[in-house]
Order: structure tokens, then sequence, then C-alpha cells
């Protein structure tokens, strides 16, 4: 999918990707050229019923990276951004943190995924904290990982679950992990508007691919 500022470019670039792909050989590939803002990407992805989203960016494009954070934060469907200066992506190796938040049991379905269509290794960084929230999380996901044998373990961090996404993104650089599975903030705060939410900070700062998931509160309301 690509955005161009005016309808009467739309035809010429639709043209231009299509001849690009017909020429390298890329098989069942469609082109989605709107004109206007990303800022409707959420709701494009929905229409065409995307179940992943693939974001390439550059360094010189760090000022659109809050905005398509923004963009994004309606997506029900992970989102991955992917720096031109990595390597090709691969999935043998896929780290996902738990923190105390409920929510964070939605990475299982992804982690899961890449377990069975990749063969991945995956491992669990669970949180370092007083509560037991992060550790009922995690033994919910073995229930499912065991389930289907997949490949993985889980290993306890020195952060809590406040600081737990900083350590990850430290710990997926040094030992070659090959994705990185956060969630994104479930709000934006006062700081978060001005300077930025967590996730643009990881993301700028990762040296592996980011596959952010939003909280699903809406999933775990509790009933009367």
């Amino acid at each position: 999918m690509i955005y161009v500022e005016k309808e009467s470019e739309v035809e010429a670039k639709k043209n231009e990707i299509e001849s690009f792909f017909a020429k390298n050989g890329f098989e069942n590939v469609k082109v989605i050229v709107r004109s206007g803002s990303a800022k409707n990407l959420a709701q494009d992805c929905e229409k065409i019923e995307s179940s992943f989203l693939f974001i390439q960016w550059t360094e010189k494009q760090k000022r659109q990276l809050k905005a398509y954070l923004k963009y994004c934060r309606d997506l029900r469907i992970p989102y991955l951004f992917f720096k031109d200066e990595f390597s090709e992506i691969n999935f043998e190796k896929v780290l996902l943190t738990v923190s105390f938040l409920i929510e964070d049991y939605e990475k299982t379905q992804f982690a899961s995924a890449f377990g069975r269509f990749c063969g991945s290794d995956i491992t669990v960084l669970q949180a370092n904290d007083y509560g037991s929230k992060a550790a009922r999380t995690v033994e919910k996901m073995k229930q499912i990982f065991d389930k289907f044998d997949y490949t993985y373990k889980v290993e306890k961090a020195k952060a809590d679950s406040f600081k737990l996404d900083k350590e990850s993104v430290q710990k997926a650089e040094n030992e070659n992990y090959d994705i990185l599975i956060l969630s994104a903030s479930r709000d934006y705060g006062l700081d978060d508007i001005i300077f930025g939410p967590k996730e643009l900070h990881l993301v700028r700062k990762s040296r592996v691919p980011i596959l952010l998931v939003n909280p699903r509160g809406d999933l775990y309301t509790l009933c009367d």
C-alpha cells in the first residue's frame, strides 16, 4: 500500500510498482495506491482485511515515525517497523516480553504463528516484579506453547515491568534475536504527547525489527 499526495499520481505510481514486482519475479502481489494522508492507514487496513502491517522506514523519516505510530493506534493487527539498514528479515529467534499487564497475553497468538509457520525458537522475557501477574500470564502462554510443541524458554528479566521493554531491546541486540514483540502504550500521557510514546524511542534505538501489538483492553473487561 502506497500513499501519494494527488489523485493524478495514483495510476503512474501503481504502474511503477507493478512493473518492479513483475521484473523481479514476485507473484500474487496486490498493489494499492491511495491519494491523501497516511492517517487513514488503520481504516484502509481494515477495508482490505489485512492480517499484518509491515512498515519500512529510513533515518531520514524520524519525524514521520511519531505520526505513523499515532496512525497505527487503532489497528487490531500487529505492525512491524523495519529500518532500511536492517539485513534480510528472519524469524529463527523470537523474543517477547511479559509484564504485569494482562493484555500481554495477546502476544501469544503472534509468537505461536512464528513457531508454527517459521519453526522459530521463542524466548519469553518475564518481568521481575514482586506481584504474580506476569508469572500467571507466562503460565498461560506455556500451556499454548506446550500444546503445539513449540521450541521455547522462559527467562526472568533483571528489570521490573516499567523498564522491561528497554532491557529487552538491549537483550535482542546482544543475543542476536531476529524480531522483538512488544506491546504499544495503553494510553498516551502528557509526556507521550510532547516527547513521543515509549515505543517511539524503542523503535528508534532497536537494532532488530520490533513487532508492536496494541493492547486490547476491551477483551478483558470484567463482567458484573
